[in-house]
């Protein structure tokens, strides 16, 4: 008798294994739990709760109903990931932007992958599968940085290999986490890039960072122009020397570009003539390597 209602149970398909009390699935374990974790499963919308450890803040409304209106016309195409909390409940790992979009529209179930994890491995999951999109802004992805140090208790280092970036990438985007909050919502909202914030990182007075940052809005200065800022207030005494040797152009946008391929902060000296020297600094045997493929990668 027990065989026959199992049979009948998965003749029903997955969605209605689910929803079976005899078969709550909690663990990879569990007596079924292989023909669902990791298997593309119809839930409905209802049984779905958004994601707490979401390192996204902020969803922009015009293209979710983008997003939305292409649902409608072509189902959700790449399916959601969700974990398993209790029967019939779920949580969002990855894909709230279609999860939303689809409540947008009414759409009763959802098409979701679903996975047994813990609170420590549903944060990491969904935070380095995040940290992957193309559209997060810089604050986002330091944030997301920084919890996973935090919360999931890796060094850098360690986040470098999972996250899939150097150590010195890492770093740069958790060095935009000493910026004056002011600022770093000024880089959330687009109004500074990434460029402009890793200037401003080596004022440490706050006050001075604001000064700077007004100037940026209202005279709508380049990178290159915020960095002559910031060495002016650094190096106030230097200003007459300065301005009769001005590193030529082509120098400061080449440099600024074998820093970003070379991920290092490249420096360069000229003289009046127009002759130079480029400086590559290394932290270590295996940085000066890394370096070294690099250059070599690109001949």
């Amino acid at each position: 008798m027990a065989k026959a209602t199992k049979r009948q149970a998965l003749g029903r398909g997955l969605s209605a294994l689910l929803k079976d009390p005899e078969n709550d699935i909690k663990s990879v374990e569990d007596k079924n739990a292989d023909k669902v974790v990791g298997n593309i499963v119809e839930l409905e919308v209802e049984s779905i709760e958004v994601n707490p450890f979401q390192p996204r803040t902020s969803f922009n409304e015009e293209t979710l109903r983008e997003l939305a209106s292409s649902i409608k016309e072509l189902g959700v195409i790449q399916p959601i990931t969700v974990r398993k909390l209790d029967f019939n409940k779920y949580q969002l790992v990855s894909g709230e932007r279609r999860y939303r979009a689809s409540k947008m529209i009414g759409l009763e179930t959802i098409p979701a992958y679903i996975r047994i994890a813990n609170d420590q491995e549903s944060l990491e999951m969904a935070l380095v599968e995040n940290i992957q999109r193309q559209d997060l802004d810089p604050i986002e992805i330091a944030l997301s940085y920084q919890r996973l140090i935090d919360e999931i208790k890796v060094t850098q280092e360690e986040l470098s290999d999972r996250v899939g970036k150097n150590r010195s990438t890492v770093t740069n985007y958790l060095r935009l986490l000493k910026l004056d909050p002011i600022i770093q919502t000024g880089m959330r909202d687009g109004f500074i890039s990434m460029g402009h914030g890793r200037a401003l990182i080596n004022v440490d007075d706050y006050e001075v960072q604001l000064n700077i940052y007004e100037n940026i809005l209202s005279k709508s200065l380049s990178v290159r122009e915020t960095e002559a800022l910031v060495r002016k207030y650094k190096n106030p005494d230097e200003k007459a020397s300065s301005s009769k040797k001005e590193t030529p152009h082509f120098v400061n946008k080449g440099t600024r570009e074998l820093s970003d391929v070379l991920d290092t902060q490249v420096s360069v000296k000229t003289n009046k003539n127009g002759k130079g020297q480029l400086v590559i600094p290394f932290k270590n045997e295996a940085d000066f390597q890394r370096i070294l493929n690099l250059i070599k990668s690109e001949k």
